[in-house]
């Protein structure tokens, strides 16, 4: 339930961001001059081109992962059902860097001295469309994973009846341990994807995902296989039918 801290943080602060950026693009506004310095101190401010695509690409991108974190945050508050586990303070105080820094390594993406005057539907590209609905279709995914892992602490009524765990089925529980990390994967390549494919900073932020949900995703199939001897042997634990 900690995590609930995370997407609080990431909703007010990349949602700053956004609206920053926004009035950028949109209303001819400068960036505050702190974010125009950490652009100096990164070279970003060096490009005089203009960059359309580009400035879409990361205003669309941070809508993403604030649209992300609204949602995994009412998820924190209102689907899951978490019993009375806790959190590191290492882990905990990671977190809370981790959700600051990825909306500004998005914002870092774009030279703030380039604007852009074309209409946006000439903007729009096919890789932005492509990132949308792959956006889309892991969000609902890893929606429903999160429901049904909540599902199973319920009665019928919806009334929270336990707090032990249970062996999930349904939805990509037929084929991985943690359908809800692989979702959350997806959920960054789609960003990447979104972001015109070829941007190396984000794709290390893919990677720092990929290790870190793998690494959890691991832990909890192993868990699974100790405390239920009648688990499903058919199941990976991260990716289907890779890992």
């Amino acid at each position: 339930r900690w995590f609930t801290h995370f997407y609080v943080v990431s909703v007010l602060w990349n949602g700053f961001l956004l609206i920053c950026l926004f009035r950028a693009e949109f209303l001819g506004e400068s960036l505050p001059s702190w974010i125009q310095d950490m652009h100096h101190a990164l070279g970003r401010d060096s490009q005089s081109k203009d960059m359309g695509n580009e400035h879409f690409s990361a205003l669309l991108v941070l809508l993403l992962l604030w649209l992300h974190s609204c949602r995994r945050l009412a998820e924190c508050l209102w689907t899951s059902v978490f019993s009375s586990g806790v959190i590191h303070i290492v882990q905990y105080c990671f977190g809370l860097g981790y959700y600051v820094a990825v909306g500004s390594t998005v914002l870092c993406q774009v030279p703030t001295n380039a604007r852009n005057g074309k209409k946006l539907s000439v903007q729009i590209c096919w890789y932005h469309i492509i990132g949308v609905m792959m956006y889309i279709w892991a969000s609902l995914h890893q929606h429903r994973c999160l429901a049904i892992l909540a599902n199973l602490r319920k009665n019928r009524s919806g009334k929270v009846v336990s707090l032990s765990h249970s062996v999930p089925f349904g939805d990509w529980f037929e084929s991985v341990s943690c359908p809800h990390y692989f979702a959350e994967l997806l959920i960054y390549v789609s960003m990447a994807i979104t972001l015109g494919i070829h941007n190396v900073t984000w794709w290390c932020v893919v990677m720092c995902v990929l290790f870190n949900q793998a690494l959890a995703a691991v832990l909890c199939h192993e868990f699974y296989q100790k405390n239920f001897s009648s688990y499903p042997k058919n199941r990976k634990a991260f990716i289907p039918l890779v890992f």
